[in-house]
């Protein structure tokens, strides 16, 4: 049997892919009961997790103790997408030095992946593997702050992106990963920095398209 130690971190990396998949939308509840039935746990292990995740801002536990995603709002659209934009492109340009030929085509067929996906229905498998395709970069210059950090903002910014995974224009998105790729292979830094600010950039005006309709 699963030491509880085990069954929290098997909990709390569930949910954690699915927050980044925005497999939950802004504002919504999240069960503790259906959680635990859908991956065979108790009570106490689904608890520890999502006070781990409210802890990193992710999820938000009330005082009458409802958990929720996080609301919708322009600010913390807004906060999360600057976070990006500051971290991210120095986080790929630290990184740059480390990626090797295994790290390089785990990427590229990511960004196929991401292709075969688009506009197939398969939103889950779409934003797995554009997280997948930024931290296969970001993780290989091993940094401890960088990626911690990143991790949370997409965390809480899964929720967001998914409202726009049906907008035709997301497929914009994906080209600028060729742009990055390329870069890679020239070992270009600032070439790589601008795709991963332009990839960022993208992102952002299709947001805030979705946020135009929420208000």
């Amino acid at each position: 049997m699963r030491d509880l130690a085990t069954q929290q971190q098997q909990v709390y990396q569930t949910l954690r892919e699915q927050l980044i998949a925005g497999r939950f939308k802004p504002g919504t509840g999240v069960s503790l009961r259906g959680i635990a039935a859908s991956l065979d746990v108790g009570l106490m292990p689904v608890r520890e997790a999502i006070n781990r995740l409210a802890g990193e801002r992710a999820l938000e536990v009330r005082r009458n103790g409802r958990v929720s995603v996080p609301d919708l709002t322009r600010q913390r659209f807004e906060e999360l997408m600057q976070a990006r934009l500051q971290l991210e492109p120095p986080c790929a340009r630290w990184a740059l030095p480390h990626v090797d030929a295994d790290r390089l085509a785990r990427m590229e067929a990511s960004d196929a992946s991401m292709n075969s996906n688009y506009g197939s229905g398969n939103a889950d498998a779409y934003m797995m593997e554009n997280y997948r395709f930024h931290f296969e970069l970001y993780r290989a210059g091993g940094s401890q702050v960088f990626v911690p950090l990143l991790e949370s903002v997409w965390m809480q910014f899964g929720p967001f992106m998914r409202s726009v995974y049906d907008m035709s224009e997301t497929s914009e998105i994906v080209d600028k990963h060729k742009m990055a790729l390329e870069a890679i292979r020239r070992r270009d830094p600032d070439a790589l920095e601008v795709a991963i600010r332009a990839d960022i950039l993208d992102a952002m005006h299709l947001l805030r398209q979705t946020l135009s309709y929420h208000h």
